[in-house]
């Protein structure tokens, strides 16, 4: 979850407050009533918004449960790493940049969305657009590296190697700092 910074207008902090409060209520009823048994009305009322605001943060149920409030953060500080790093020891800057940067709340908010996530089996398609998404990010951010192959196809498997590591070390494991960071180091390796 993103934090209100104080340079954001009243107007975005409100969203970012909205957004972690339907997450709240919403995960607070999944522990209570089950996932499959929790309607958006019943979030939505417990969070003190109106259906069609939880449709504008959210678009579906199964949504709540796959916050991509890190992927954003981890493409650009992927970009953004020194570009003496080779490109697998830039992701795992980028990671442990976003992941150490994470407050309490913020990393509890992630981990518990992660845990219902794994547990969930209607929430598995959405995990899978996820990653063919964090795919097509990594592939388009490669091509702000010099060292990047300079075809789309290559990026693409480069990319595609990189998130698998991330299913590999996350399937059943929120925030997998650690193991994900030793899986990166493998790849790295085998990769040079």
């Amino acid at each position: 979850m993103s934090e209100p910074v104080p340079s954001q207008s009243l107007r975005e902090r409100k969203k970012v407050h909205t957004r972690l409060a339907i997450r709240r209520e919403a995960f607070r009823l999944f522990e209570k009533h089950g996932y499959s048994n929790t309607t958006i009305e019943q979030i939505a009322h417990a969070a003190d918004v109106s259906p069609r605001t939880f449709y504008r943060y959210f678009g579906v149920k199964e949504a709540l449960l796959l916050s991509d409030d890190q992927i954003s953060p981890i493409v650009e500080a992927f970009v953004a790493a020194p570009s003496e790093m080779t490109i697998v020891e830039a992701y795992a800057f980028a990671v442990g940049k976003v992941f150490g940067g994470l407050t309490l709340e913020q990393r509890e908010d992630a981990i518990a969305g992660q845990r219902m996530l794994y547990d969930t089996p209607e929430a598995c398609g959405m995990l899978y657009t996820a990653y063919v998404r964090m795919i097509d990010l990594i592939t388009e951010a490669l091509t702000e590296r010099t060292d990047a192959p300079a075809e789309e196809a290559e990026r693409r498997v480069i990319a595609s190697a990189i998130v698998g590591v991330l299913i590999g070390a996350s399937h059943n494991t929120p925030l997998p700092e650690a193991a994900l960071q030793s899986a990166l180091k493998i790849l790295g390796r085998r990769l040079s």
